[in-house]
């Protein structure tokens, strides 16, 4: 079984679900400016000859396959282009498949399209039919010196293209040990899945991309700041390892956490209710205010 690369839990409503993350693509990691520690200059990436030790200006630079080790077949830009004139200018649409047929984990990098003035017209019939039949086109695109697949769809008033993975890009969860489809011989209860169902339900709303953000990056920044308005610039600060959270019962009582988390999620309907009311009481009772205002003065 691979190893994983980030161990946490599921969450919804009060209900941990322990898991190890798996990467199912190439994983890539976020970085920061590399710094000496003895006086915190930047350490750049230096374009050095490996046999000369001397830079190399970006015009000296050419890129090269090696073809047998120490020998390299040097390709130029122009190179790159003439391989396939048509595959690098095309955005070559090959199928028209439902959007719903294409599981999540293909999706990789969206772009949008915008049309010149002499295509605008196509550009919208394609918008449009898509819009009708709930279509997405399935196309290859080349892009620097890769070909891409790619899902061609309709969004607000643009046509997007998302790169997506091809197919022996991604990997199987075979390897993963995961519970069978078998409920009853997992211990999965009747009364279980009604209640997970209505806690579900209960959480349901309309996809509303603005309300989510990544707060992981917020507290870096908050973080950041902090410092720099401390003063503490160009000075490494020890930041004291906070106590690890109790590690979760092997045995967790599903049920007991499920009514837990609907009772949550009621009292936090009634809450948000009642502060709407309040809201509209506090209005007709500054319009009422307003309204008696008007007729005295007049």
């Amino acid at each position: 079984m691979p190893c994983s690369i980030w161990k946490g839990s599921i969450a919804f409503g009060l209900v941990q679900i322990p898991v190890g993350l798996h990467s199912a693509a190439g994983a890539e990691s976020l970085s920061f400016t590399l710094l000496d520690r003895r006086n915190f200059s930047p350490v750049g990436y230096e374009r050095v000859n490996k046999r000369t030790g001397r830079k190399v200006e970006w015009a000296d630079v050419v890129k090269g396959y090696e073809y047998e080790k120490g020998e390299y077949v040097v390709l130029s830009d122009a190179d790159f282009a003439a391989a396939n004139v048509e595959a690098t200018q095309t955005i070559d649409i090959v199928a028209f498949v439902e959007a719903a047929d294409i599981p999540p984990l293909y999706y990789e990098a969206p772009y949008y399209l915008a049309p010149t003035k002499p295509g605008r017209k196509a550009y919208a019939l394609l918008r449009e039919v898509l819009e009708r039949q709930g279509k997405v086109g399935i196309a290859k695109v080349v892009i620097r010196t890769r070909q891409h697949l790619a899902v061609l769809c309709p969004y607000l008033d643009a046509l997007a293209l998302i790169l997506v993975r091809f197919a022996d890009e991604l990997r199987e969860p075979k390897d993963l040990e995961l519970p069978g489809r078998d409920l009853k011989q997992l211990g999965v209860t009747r009364k279980e899945i009604e209640m997970a169902e209505s806690l579900v339900s209960g959480m349901v709303e309309d996809w509303q991309p603005a309300r989510y953000h990544d707060e992981y990056r917020d507290d870096l920044l908050r973080l950041i700041e902090s410092r720099a308005k401390q003063g503490q610039i160009n000075r490494l600060s020890e930041t004291p390892a906070k106590k690890r959270r109790a590690k979760a019962p092997e045995v967790i009582n599903l049920a007991d956490l499920l009514k837990q988390s609907m009772l949550q999620r009621a009292n936090e309907g009634r809450a948000r209710s009642g502060s709407k009311r309040r809201k509209r009481a506090k209005g007709s009772t500054r319009k009422a205010r307003t309204d008696r205002a008007v007729r005295k003065a007049s």
